[in-house]
């Protein structure tokens, strides 16, 4: 690319848009391509272009439309899709429901080549058809192209992809309530109503829920009724402190469950339980989802419901982004909270 008088610059090609600002109206005065004529050049004058960007033949560079181009082709989602190039860049759109997943490390190194700026929403955010993703694009307006085929190399020869999305699946849920005051009617439960709603906006069937004594035995014998009716999910509420008669953990090792975490780093929902029996995901909900909008169990839902396993490691991130800020109103998952 190379930059020259507009007298100069007849039967040459414009390798940039020109924007023009005039009485209010911002838009394309020429466009990428265009062939300057003589005509031209009053007009390039009025709106203070004495110079323009043409073309170099053989320069090895790459403009950043077609840089755009190059870095979505690289990366691409299953479940999304990428836009056109406008205004150099391009941006990556949802095309259905699921979990955000990013290649952190891949990504910093792509962003640290040089002239490549890739941004995105946070890891593990759950999205709707729609959500707006990542934007890709380079900072000057045209880069070596050397700087695009690194990118490419990079992508090309990492295990994990990029970007992708991990679509939500059916799930059948077992719920199993804990609790010698509820099962002898002393409290009305409140929790199932809860978990109901919160479950409804997954694709999920509920298998029943359960009301059970502070007792092992009872509470073990309905998890194996809804293990046997093929759920995929079960959920435990009640007994999920460290009080020598909560006993809902010890059950949950009984079935045979193999317990990654019983406490997360995240508030509000500490307690929270996270297991698994074979493919089965288990959660130990804390009583803070029936007072609170939102608990960590919202924020692990997401991953649950693509029974892709979550692990120590996912459930140690949330170390940071794992305060609730108590909003007045709730704006999750639009926030900080429960990024992992």
């Amino acid at each position: 690319m190379k930059k020259i008088r507009v007298e100069d610059a007849i039967g040459m090609t414009l390798c940039h848009d020109i924007t023009k600002m005039v009485d209010g109206f911002k838009g394309p005065a020429f466009r990428r391509g265009h062939v300057i004529c003589e005509e031209d050049i009053p007009q390039l004058l009025d709106i203070g272009k004495r110079t323009i960007y043409v073309w170099e033949e053989n320069a090895g560079e790459i403009h950043e439309e077609d840089a755009a181009l190059r870095m979505a082709a690289m990366a691409p989602v299953s479940g999304a899709s990428y836009t056109a190039p406008s205004e150099g860049k391009v941006l990556l759109n949802s095309e259905v429901r699921g979990l955000f997943k990013i290649n952190k490390p891949l990504l910093h190194r792509i962003n640290s080549i040089g002239d490549i700026t890739i941004t995105s929403l946070p890891d593990h955010y759950p999205v709707e058809p729609g959500s707006r993703l990542a934007s890709m694009r380079i900072v000057p307006l045209v880069t070596k192209e050397e700087q695009i085929l690194e990118a490419e190399r990079l992508c090309a020869e990492a295990e994990d992809k990029l970007f992708e999305i991990w679509p939500y699946k059916d799930l059948k849920v077992g719920i199993i309530i804990t609790g010698s005051e509820v099962y002898t009617g002393r409290i009305k439960d409140k929790m199932a109503p809860v978990l109901t709603a919160k479950l409804s906006k997954y694709p999920s069937e509920i298998l029943g829920t359960t009301i059970c004594d502070d007792d092992t035995a009872m509470i073990a014998e309905a998890a194996f009724d809804y293990l046997n009716k093929g759920a995929d999910l079960l959920i435990f509420t009640g007994g999920m402190s460290v009080d020598p008669d909560d006993v809902t953990p010890t059950a949950i090792r009984e079935i045979g469950a193999d317990i990654i975490t019983h406490g997360v780093p995240s508030q509000p929902g500490n307690m929270t339980l996270v297991g698994y029996k074979g493919d089965v995901a288990i959660l130990g909900v804390p009583g803070a989802a029936i007072s609170l909008p939102t608990t960590i169990f919202d924020a692990l839902l997401p991953q649950i419901f693509t029974k892709v396993p979550l692990t120590k490691d996912n459930l140690i991130n949330l170390e940071d982004g794992g305060v609730c800020q108590l909003c007045k109103t709730c704006h999750f998952p639009n926030c900080t909270f429960g990024k992992y």
